[in-house]
């Protein structure tokens, strides 16, 4: 990899030629990583005098340039450290903090949802070093091992109670991955994290409507009818919701030999999917708006927020459902139908686009149909 240190000349007005106004130039550093890359930019926010006339702006743009020529043989050396197996001196000083702040960032064009439990992590680990600024190579065990503490035992959830041990479990598991990035792209010597035992998971009541409270929720009115539409068509579907809010019907597709299916991207794992989907489910949707374009989303207007909650879980009382709902469950929901309807769990596993058995073995735990008919079995004894 070629850096270059170029430079680019400001532009200056008439009347400010006339004040006396000295132009400047901008000096930056191009490269690509490997031939036929795209070439990037690095602004370094050093500026020289475009024609120097006393010998302090000489000075200066001797100074600047030299300044300049380091920046950019440090970063050579970065390059050709990390290329060559060994670690970057210069990244593993950076602040751990600002390191983690740009996985944030990057998560949001990725995932919402998931950029919020990473920015949520950020914020813990902003209190938790109380304005301590330790670099990435300063993360060692003992560090680690005191923000797991701080998480079981500092934190409370809106002021009220600890927080779930699963909560904590997934902001600790954040920081478990900063570092493995961090070790895989050779910022520090070795991971801290693979000698600090991790936070068990505790297994969750997954909550869920069964077919009759699902034809029940059809018949009864919700105030929020787009919301109706959006939950009842990802319990017959399985989808998410950051899946069900990007759907247009540039996603839907129709074959008489096979029906109706989505072909999409799974917005938290960024797969590819086709997924078959019921009449039922096309039903849902009701009629196309013909005026509107086939890529605009169908359900573009509705927000996930508290009140959309307060919408649905009022929707579910109405129905005589005596569960708490979230719009996460219809999820949940689409899963225990299909195996209460004697799918095989791996059909189930890929309806739903997990990526490991195991995610979708937790749904048939609940909803165990063969404990349910081995009790069934005991014969009726009673006089």
């Amino acid at each position: 990899m070629k850096i270059h240190l170029r430079k680019r000349v400001g532009k200056i007005s008439a009347d400010k030629e006339k004040k006396g106004k000295k132009q400047m130039s901008s000096l930056y550093l191009s490269y690509s990583l490997k031939p036929g890359d795209k070439i990037r930019y690095e602004w370094l926010n050093l500026h020289i005098y475009e024609t120097p006339k006393t010998n302090i702006e000489k000075d200066h743009n001797k100074e600047t340039m030299i300044l300049a020529e380091s920046i950019r043989a440090k970063r050579i050396m970065d390059f050709q450290t990390t290329n060559h197996g060994f670690i970057s001196s210069t990244k593993s000083k950076m602040s751990f903090l600002d390191y983690f702040k740009s996985i944030v960032d990057r998560k949001y064009n990725e995932s919402l949802g998931n950029h919020g439990n990473w920015l949520t992590t950020y914020r813990h680990l902003q209190t938790f070093f109380n304005g301590n600024d330790y670099s990435l190579e300063q993360i060692d065990e003992n560090i680690l091992e005191q923000f797991k503490e701080y998480l079981f035992k500092n934190i409370k959830k809106k002021g009220k109670g600890k927080l779930h041990q699963n909560s904590t479990l997934s902001y600790f598991n954040k920081l478990r991955a900063a570092l493995r990035e961090a070790y895989l792209k050779k910022f520090i010597k070795e991971n801290p994290a693979m000698r600090v035992k991790g936070i068990k998971e505790l297994e969750s009541q997954r909550q869920f409507v069964t077919l009759e409270e699902i034809i029940q929720l059809f018949k009864t009115p919700c105030e929020n009818e787009l919301l109706k539409k959006a939950f009842l068509f990802s319990a017959l579907t399985g989808l998410r919701w950051s899946d069900v809010k990007q759907l247009s019907w540039n996603h839907f597709h129709y074959t008489e030999k096979e029906g109706w299916s989505i072909q999409y991207t799974q917005q938290k794992t960024k797969a590819a999917e086709v997924m078959p989907v019921s009449e039922q489910a096309i039903k849902i949707l009701g009629e196309r708006n013909t005026k509107a374009n086939l890529d605009e989303t169908i359900f573009k207007n509705l927000q996930y927020n508290s009140w959309m909650n307060k919408q649905l879980q009022n929707w579910v009382n109405a129905a005589g459902i005596n569960k708490k709902i979230t719009f996460h469950c219809a999820r949940h929901s689409f899963a225990t139908l299909q195996l209460s309807l004697d799918t095989d769990i791996y059909t189930v596993s890929k309806l739903l686009g997990h990526k490991n058995l195991k995610t979708t073995q937790i749904y048939a735990k609940v909803l165990d149909k063969k404990k349910i008919e081995a009790v069934a079995r005991i014969p009726d004894f009673c006089f």
